[in-house]
């Protein structure tokens, strides 16, 4: 479980890190496009030299993949109508609950009481990110990216349990993700606008891309060791950078409403650590 809490944890920095890179970005789903082309250069690099997850990851794979792409589309809305500090806790704080409850429901997973309240706990606080007078629009666009967060985590965590190597099933999942979303693009008529966005500034999709596979791993391997629920939780303790984040570098408003919220993220994932 140690390892399990250690690598959720790691996964969290690394996931606001490249967060902050899309919302930074001027043309959004394009930077997310061509890190996920990046991302899954490199995965399928790993997966030559050490051999794919089998047959038996093609249904996961394919779920997941198809759900990435309305999830990428949606994030980039997301980031193009809101806030990062109010967009980022809300999509993850509803992915995160989404996830807990399927794993629970569809995997079988084990949460003692006191678990549950933990999350409830963290939900209510991250969705109290969002300000009373918020306009519905960003508020639906992060909503919906929390229903896709929630589908893929349930896909690629059954998948990654499916098969005997976790590492293999996260990299086959970045190459089919960079493989439809290419694909969306293409059809959309994008694709020359993202090979001259690679061309002009092929390391920063790099970096994020390597980030991104590197945090997703880490959750996928483990959700071996530990229910879902209680890794998405702790996954998203990345909220907790969200509003600094926000404040400090995307100079947004922090005040004492999300301050508050951010505590009662903070005590939820303490309790839920405690009652493992």
């Amino acid at each position: 479980m140690l390892t399990a809490t250690l690598f959720a944890l790691a996964s969290a920095g690394l996931h606001a890190a490249w967060n902050l890179r899309a919302k930074r970005s001027g043309d959004r789903f394009v930077a997310l496009w061509g890190q996920f082309i990046a991302g899954g250069s490199c995965s399928l690099v790993v997966l030559i030299a050490t051999g794919g997850p089998g047959f038996d990851a093609l249904p996961y794979l394919a779920g997941s993949s198809l759900v990435h792409v309305v999830y990428l589309v949606g994030l980039a809305h997301a980031y193009d109508h809101g806030d990062f500090s109010l967009a980022y806790p809300v999509a993850r704080g509803g992915g995160a609950l989404g996830a807990a409850i399927g794993g629970a429901l569809l995997l079988d997973d084990e949460l003692r009481g006191w678990s549950w309240v933990a999350i409830a706990i963290v939900a209510v606080g991250l969705f109290t990110f969002a300000p009373r007078r918020a306009s519905w629009e960003p508020l639906a666009r992060a909503g919906l990216v929390a229903v896709t967060i929630a589908g893929y985590t349930l896909f690629d965590s059954a998948g990654s349990r499916h098969v005997d190597d976790s590492l293999a099933y996260a990299m086959a999942s970045f190459v089919a993700c960079a493989v439809t979303l290419t694909a969306w693009g293409s059809a959309t008529g994008r694709w020359s606008t993202v090979t001259a966005s690679l061309r002009a500034d092929w390391r920063s999709p790099l970096w994020a891309g390597v980030a991104s596979a590197t945090a997703y791993a880490l959750v996928l391997a483990a959700v071996r060791w530990a229910p879902v629920g209680y890794v998405t939780v702790l996954r998203e303790s990345s909220v907790l950078l969200g509003p600094l984040i926000g404040t400090f570098v995307l100079h947004e408003p922090l005040g004492r409403a999300r301050t508050r919220s951010a505590l009662v993220v903070f005590a939820g994932m303490a309790l839920l650590i405690a009652t493992r």
